[in-house]
């Protein structure tokens, strides 16, 4: 009997599992890896990965202070910054995204998506091809 209390004890005494269970980001505030002071049209460098960035009004008076923007490549010219569609924050690829369409979001790997209907059912998929 004394063994089991001791053995209760110590399972008291040792801390929960840590889980890493998926959080809910539905905003661009929650998005990891916005670049803050950049200039609506200057020449960008990514237009795959982490792609969002914020206007700085000291730098970008072309555009209003916070201003999202994304990476893009016009017709495969160089990238430059462009005025963001509404963003949804961070959404899976392939994912179901009925009340987000033509919003964008980040994966959770950083991969730049967009929400598209097509046959009847609104997904998740890249928005640099």
């Amino acid at each position: 009997m004394a063994m089991v209390a001791a053995l209760i004890g110590a399972a008291m005494l040792m801390p929960p599992p840590a889980s890493a269970g998926p959080t809910v980001c539905d905003y661009p505030a929650c998005t990891p890896g916005i670049m803050p002071h950049q200039v609506l049209g200057a020449p960008c460098d990514n237009t795959t990965y982490y792609v969002f960035g914020t206007a700085d009004y000291n730098v970008s008076f072309a555009s209003e202070p916070g201003r999202l923007m994304f990476c893009g490549s016009p017709r495969r010219y160089q990238p430059r910054w462009f005025r963001s569609p509404p963003m949804a924050g961070v959404k899976e690829e392939n994912s179901d995204c009925h009340i987000w369409t033509n919003y964008v979001a980040q994966a959770p790997d950083g991969l730049f998506l967009v929400c598209i209907a097509q046959e009847g059912h609104s997904f998740w998929t890249r928005a640099d091809t």
